[in-house]
């Protein structure tokens, strides 16, 4: 082991990733976490014998040989867990019945029922399915930071990525701009909110084919599992924890990172800091926003971030044979919250996983984006911020009704975490569950693991990595020892020696 110490701010994926690399690779990494258990989003929650899952419901790169299945594995994510792999992303449909379309891995299939729902749009339809045709056996494989690729690594990733070239160039716009080409209302709503509007329409493409080539998966026993997975790992390799341990500022001595402080006032000294915790208190907090240039404001100011959500969970005593996980559903009556209007709602029934709920019974999760303020500013009111929850969930059950007969007279708990919810534990900004909103132009930047003047720092996780999301932040985590074996003239190892 390495005399040379590591402190990892935050427990979530990429913190937990960091840590494990860390132990690795030779050096002592303590992992301080505000919250009292690891995981940061990636978690669940039990209630009334229900199991909440506040995170994974579908994980991309799952199948053995894949990059990402691979440092899954390397982690620990898959020890003890079992993966699910899914046939079908989801139904998106309309509210009270009509049009539904099925996003199925069967691409054939999925092409004649868009046209069927749209004769006319069979051009569109082509390219859509072209594009996931096109991306089926790519490889994501982020295997080293772009700050250690040399003109060969450059060549060989450009070769690897020779299939989608023609698609980058061409369909480098948002899903919501390219569906705009499509003449049927509900197909073209459909096609938009596949997943995220603002996304670049390259990641449509590579969703499908990710779907087409079996390369989607959930994880048994939910995101807590997958997270404790890792958790093991880390501990296994000798690392440490410290819960409820909020640090307040990283010490800099000589423009060298030398430790942190925590909110109790105690100091805890390292060589190295490594924050995976979110970026703006990281920058402008902890370290007081003096390792900044112009283009780290610009990105704090102006970068979209993901909407904030409010998540609904229900423990229904049934079940619902026949009926796919994840679903989309344009609300024919839209109900408020705050000054917005929700009308559309995602929704995923856990018939797939029977450890999440007793035996005969079911968890119905439901998501509305919503605003952050609005919630932040509610909480301060406890009786009123718990009643809008109950209200909230009341016209969330409505909705479910025609879809889900009777499903009101079954729900035996209801769970409802809002925007402050996530900050709470997370402290992600403004509730941004996975950190910076991916679009074409975000698409082409990269951003540094590390900061202008700052040496002996890293960072990790969603704020270096836009777009979030689990197969984005492990490895986020992986790069920055890499990038730390690097600078130490040590060859970076993936198992213990």
């Amino acid at each position: 082991m390495s005399d040379k110490s590591v402190i990892i701010i935050g427990a979530g994926l990429a913190g937990l990733a960091a840590g494990c690399y860390a132990q690795m690779n030779g050096y002592r990494s303590h992992i301080f976490e505000q919250h009292s258990k690891p995981g940061g989003v990636c978690t669940g929650w039990k209630r009334n014998g229900y199991t909440v899952d506040g995170c994974i419901h579908w994980l991309m790169g799952c199948k053995p040989g894949a990059f990402f299945h691979h440092v899954y594995r390397e982690v620990g994510a898959l020890e003890n867990n079992c993966l699910m792999y899914l046939d079908q992303y989801g139904r998106i449909m309309v509210e009270g019945g009509g049009k539904r379309l099925d996003v199925t891995a069967d691409l054939d299939r999925l092409s004649n029922d868009m046209k069927a729902l749209s004769p006319e749009d069979a051009g569109v339809i082509d390219e859509i399915i072209a594009g996931g045709r096109a991306a089926q056996g790519l490889e994501l494989a982020p295997d080293k930071p772009r700050e250690l690729m040399s003109l060969f690594d450059k060549g060989k990733e450009m070769w690897r990525l020779r299939k989608a070239v023609k698609y980058v160039s061409r369909y480098n716009m948002s899903v919501i701009s390219f569906a705009q080409r499509i003449n049927n209302p509900f197909l073209r709503w459909a096609v938009t909110n596949t997943f995220v509007p603002e996304m670049p329409m390259l990641f449509l493409f590579m969703l499908l084919a990710q779907l087409a080539d079996g390369q989607l998966a959930t994880v048994e026993g939910g995101s807590l599992a997958f997270a404790s997975g890792i958790v093991r790992r880390y501990e296994a390799l000798g690392g440490q924890f410290t819960y409820q341990a909020s640090v307040e500022e990283i010490l800099v001595e000589n423009d060298r990172a030398v430790g942190v402080r925590l909110a109790d006032g105690t100091q805890q000294r390292a060589d190295v800091v490594i924050s995976a915790a979110d970026g703006y208190s990281t920058i402008f907090k902890m370290l007081g926003g003096r390792y900044v240039d112009q283009e780290l404001r610009d990105r704090y100011d102006k970068w979209p971030l993901f909407r904030p959500i409010v998540m609904v969970t229900f423990g229904v005593a049934g079940q619902f044979p026949g009926k796919p996980a994840e679903h989309m559903m344009r609300l024919d009556m839209p109900f408020a919250i705050g000054t917005g209007l929700v009308d559309a709602l995602g929704f995923h029934i856990f018939n797939h996983d029977p450890t999440l709920a007793p035996p005969g019974k079911t968890v119905v999760q439901v998501v509305a984006e919503t605003e952050f303020d609005y919630w932040e500013e509610l909480q301060e009111d406890h009786a009123a911020y718990e009643a809008e929850k109950e209200r909230v969930a009341g016209e969330v059950l409505k909705r479910l009704e025609w879809y889900l007969p009777g499903i009101s007279a079954q729900v035996e708990m209801t769970d409802v975490a809002t925007p402050h919810t996530f900050w709470h534990y997370t402290r992600n900004r403004r509730g941004a569950y996975e950190g910076w909103l991916m679009t074409p132009d975000i698409l082409r930047v990269r951003v540094a693991k590390t900061l202008p003047g700052l040496a002996n720092f890293y960072m990790a996780g969603q704020w270096v990595e836009p777009g979030g999301g689990v197969p984005a932040v492990i490895p986020s985590g992986r790069q920055a020892i890499q990038l730390l074996c690097h600078r130490d003239g040590k060859r970076f190892v993936t198992s213990v020696p």
